[in-house]
């Protein structure tokens, strides 16, 4: 086998698959291939181990101490991708393990060992900083299939967990069940309940299916034991096609000749022409600087088009992994996109209430998340108290990377009577 050939194969091991795909190349470098005829022991009960092993072709049987029980000796067989050595809590081994057949196992010696314990799922390096987006997409793995995410103290604050962090965290956790060498290409999500963004979120992932090519995942985000959001991911491993592009990026301003919000917001608080109570107003409100800095292309006189173009780029430099890179665009393909729906019924005094319903991504190209991408969002329709947008983003060099779609429940906030109803 391959380097790339090791890599994938390592990459279908359940343990493994929580790991940076950076450790995943380096632990694939570093194994050795060990060879075992049918009885050989490879493993004696009370005899150190050298590092850990990984069954790659045949089978092999585990039997208890030979101080345990007759009626409750554990034996059982070990096949394709199982393993052992690994967790053990002494350099001597537990059981004994017995070749049943021609065995062929890699082996990671124990110096190898801190590979498998990496900084974050993101990166295995003592990196002295990480971007803000890329902890908000940290998970920690509790077992296989299952992680738990937060909403970080330093992250936007919403009434409820904002949907690019769910979409962001549920394709994260789907991400870490399939090999490293196989990126998504597609995503549907559905948003069910509000999140509680002051609790930890659950995601539970569900392997649906694993080819040689496509891989597909299904998540299930819960709080306080219900399913708040589902997510299906499809994951291909890349190969050669066919190749064309008919949709041309706009012609805009280049990120470097527009305003970010930050200095869009200094500027209304020092500009004469706003009322000095509004100034006054927005500059004693707590303002938080999102993770992904953005970049508007047209004016605000533009506002009540039913479409909208922006600049927008993670903050902080992110790890190199294309499946980071990927979860970071989703997480951030919800900030403002169904909102452009309203923007044709946008009037003075006009108070209203959005949730998302629904979201799709389809991923065409490898994507950079922290280099500038072009947001063109568009909304061909809102009926029914809903509102539909689709959305295209291309890079620098006027690539579409990515085509989506959103539809999201919008209403007329309702107005409170005189006499509200008391809460108790």
């Amino acid at each position: 086998m391959d380097r790339e050939q090791v890599t994938e194969f390592l990459g279908q091991v359940p343990l493994l698959q929580c790991l940076p795909g950076s450790s995943i190349r380096r632990i694939a470098a570093a194994v050795q291939v060990r060879r075992y005829e049918p009885g050989d022991y490879v493993a004696r009960e009370g005899e150190p181990v050298d590092g850990l092993y990984i069954i790659l072709d045949g089978q092999a049987e585990v039997s208890a101490p030979a101080n345990a029980e007759e009626a409750n000796r554990p034996d059982y067989v070990l096949n394709k991708c199982d393993y052992f050595g690994y967790g053990t809590n002494s350099s001597d081994h537990q059981v004994n393990v017995v070749a049943l057949s021609k065995l062929t196992c890699f082996v990671l010696p124990n110096q190898y060992g801190h590979l498998l314990q990496p900084k974050t799922i993101w990166n295995a390096e003592d990196t002295p900083e990480h971007s803000l987006l890329e902890q908000i997409l940290h998970l920690e793995p509790l077992e296989v299939d299952i992680f738990r995410g937060f909403t970080l103290p330093d992250a936007p604050v919403f009434r409820q967990v904002f949907g690019g962090q769910l979409i962001g965290q549920a394709l994260a956790a789907a991400s870490k069940t399939v090999d490293c060498l196989k990126m998504v290409h597609s995503l549907h999500a559905i948003f069910l309940i509000a999140g509680d963004s002051n609790m930890p979120i659950i995601y539970q992932v569900h392997r649906a299916r694993d080819g040689s090519s496509f891989a597909t995942r299904k998540v299930e985000a819960k709080q306080k034991g219900l399913v708040i959001f589902t997510l299906i991911a499809s994951f291909q491993k890349e190969e050669v096609g066919f190749e064309h592009q008919a949709a041309i990026m706009p012609d805009v301003p280049p990120p470097e000749q527009l305003l970010n919000l930050e200095e869009i917001r200094e500027r209304r608080l020092t500009d004469p022409r706003f009322p000095a109570q509004y100034r006054n107003s927005a500059a004693k409100k707590k303002f938080t600087p999102w993770p992904i800095e953005m970049r508007f292309c047209e004016d605000s006189a533009s506002q009540h088009k039913p479409s909208l173009n922006y600049w927008f780029r993670a903050r902080g430099k992110l790890s190199d992994d294309q499946a980071l890179h990927r979860c970071v665009v989703a997480y951030a393909s919800d900030l403002l996109f169904s909102g452009v729906s309203l923007n044709p019924h946008r009037e003075k005094g006009l108070k209203t209430y959005s949730l998302s319903l629904d979201h799709s991504i389809w991923f065409h190209k490898p994507v950079k998340a922290d280099d500038w991408l072009l947001y063109v969002i568009e909304s061909p329709s809102a009926h029914g108290g809903r509102g539909f947008v689709t959305g295209r983003m291309f890079n620098r060099q006027g690539e579409l990377v990515m085509s989506l779609t959103q539809e999201a429940l919008s209403r007329r906030e309702k107005a409170r009577g005189p006499n509200p109803r008391p809460k108790l």
